[in-house]
């Protein structure tokens, strides 16, 4: 079986990590939330030795995943996680001290989203950062036309799907304890937003 491989994460991972290794210099413990493919986790964790970055995935990903952080072979990278938003993640404890997830605000449906943050709490240790990439609506208008396009194309996939409003997702991080510390402007009409807990 070959690896999975999705060539958006080729594409943006540089401009990510520049914006990673400036807010997650301090950091130890990094929970990644929808990790794909992998390949995120093994380009990061390979430029920023000092994290222990811990994968997560549904259940069916995880095999995938695993290729990737078999052929990297750090010592960083420890096996994925079986995790959805859906399932309860206290039993994790409080033991991160940052969170990154890419590309899933817009797959998920909005309870999903909803969950996400309201489980952040008990997952994070005081004072830990939440940096969450992809594309973000502002006073509910889209930042481009082709953004506009590709939230038709993922409604027309899943009714349930789409990009985000930047006010309602800050909403949602003010209630899990966080505060808003940078939007960074990406590649691709795309956000790297960072926010920290109190």
């Amino acid at each position: 079986m070959s690896k999975p491989f999705a060539p958006a994460c080729e594409r943006n991972r540089d401009p990510i990590l520049n914006v990673l290794k400036q807010h997650f210099s301090g950091r130890s413990r990094v929970l990644e939330v929808g990790s794909g493919t992998g390949q995120h986790a093994v380009h990061f964790a390979a430029a920023m030795p000092q994290l222990r970055w811990q994968t997560s995935e549904r259940q069916s990903s995880l095999r995938g995943i695993q290729q990737w952080l078999d052929e990297a072979g750090l010592s960083n990278t420890p096996a994925p996680l079986a995790l959805d938003v859906n399932d309860d993640w206290a039993p994790l404890g409080r033991r991160f001290d940052a969170v990154f997830t890419a590309n899933t605000l817009h797959i998920m449906g909005w309870p999903e989203v909803e969950r996400l943050f309201a489980q952040l709490p008990l997952v994070l240790l005081d004072g830990a950062m939440l940096a969450v990439y992809g594309p973000f609506n502002y006073a509910g208008r889209f930042t481009s036309d082709s953004n506009a396009a590709f939230d038709a194309a993922l409604k027309a996939d899943n009714p349930k799907r789409g990009i985000r409003d930047f006010e309602a997702v800050n909403a949602l991080a003010e209630e899990a304890g966080l505060k808003l510390l940078d939007d960074h402007e990406m590649p691709a009409n795309n956000r790297l937003i960072l926010w920290q807990s109190n």
